[in-house]
């Protein structure tokens, strides 16, 4: 993995890390399924133009087009809505550490696709990761806070999504097409499909009322997760390849959970420190992996 690749991949991870307090925010003014619908249609009508001054057309021929439609489905309807849906019943320490099991489907997804076979050293890096993540938001019994089962079954269900999103998108970078047309197209194309509908879910008096606090929030997602980080993701997947770019994202929660100490005032502690080393461990076993 080259250094480029390395870099984007991190700073799409750390950006990614910041979904669930960035919803957290945004739902503290507007509707789960208003927020979900305010980013994908904010940040695919930028998309839009930024494709459109760029001069990038939409693929033409079937197979990229219909991986296109696969990963903006995934990406950008199924998986916002869910996640979304999801983090507003539970915790953002809940929902971070359900996305946990992203660089595992991401990585499973890909090589069933391509009719590969994991090494078990693979596996193995995996466990140590995940192990380290437990760790790294584990909760004392007892202890009350706002995660309920259900809050974290939806975004364990959006995480199947992303997930097949991440491949389809990986694989179109891998075929030739570039990421931003990737990224550009596969939000704009859904955030038409979705604009004229806008209207009957929100109100012009919701979005005035919303706050800056949620406005700031639903930016963040609209802007920085679904243009720029998709943005990196998608070519670092698709030049890294996307079972071994995808391991990246085990650092996700570690980069969560530094943003939620930063804007929740959440506490860092030894546990943390020590979840860290063990997710970096078991990143670095995967990475050697074949």
């Amino acid at each position: 993995m080259t250094p480029g690749v390395l870099a984007a991949a991190l700073a799409a991870v750390i950006i990614f890390g910041g979904s669930a307090v960035g919803t957290k925010l945004a739902v503290s003014g507007f509707q789960p399924v208003d927020v979900a619908l305010l980013r994908t249609v904010i940040g695919g009508l930028l998309a839009i133009i930024l494709a459109l001054l760029l001069r990038i057309r939409p693929p033409t021929d079937p197979a990229r087009l219909g991986l296109l439609l696969l990963s903006g489905l995934c990406g950008f309807i199924a998986f916002p809505l869910l996640f979304t849906l999801g983090v507003e019943r539970t915790t953002a320490n809940h929902a971070t550490m359900v996305l946990a099991i992203l660089p595992v489907l991401t990585g499973a997804l890909a090589m069933a696709w391509d009719r590969q076979r994991p090494a078990a050293k693979w596996w193995g890096g995996c466990a140590i990761a995940f192990t380290g993540e437990v760790l790294l938001i584990y909760e004392p019994a007892g202890q009350v806070d706002e995660a309920t089962l259900a809050g974290d079954l939806l975004v364990l269900l959006s995480t199947l999504f992303a997930s097949l999103g991440y491949v389809a998108g990986g694989r179109l970078q891998r075929g030739g097409y570039s990421s931003r047309g990737t990224t550009f197209w596969g939000v704009g194309l859904f955030a038409l499909l979705l604009l004229p509908v806008l209207p009957f879910f929100i109100s012009t008096g919701e979005l005035q009322a919303a706050g800056t606090e949620a406005w700031s929030g639903l930016l963040y997602q609209a802007i920085g997760v679904t243009i720029v980080a998709y943005l990196l993701w998608y070519w670092a997947l698709g030049t890294g390849g996307i079972a071994r770019v995808g391991l990246m994202q085990f650092l996700q929660p570690v980069s969560g959970v530094i943003l939620a100490w930063l804007v929740l005032a959440e506490t860092l502690s030894l546990k943390f420190t020590l979840a860290s080393v063990i997710i970096l461990l078991g990143v670095l076993i995967a990475f050697r992996a074949k």
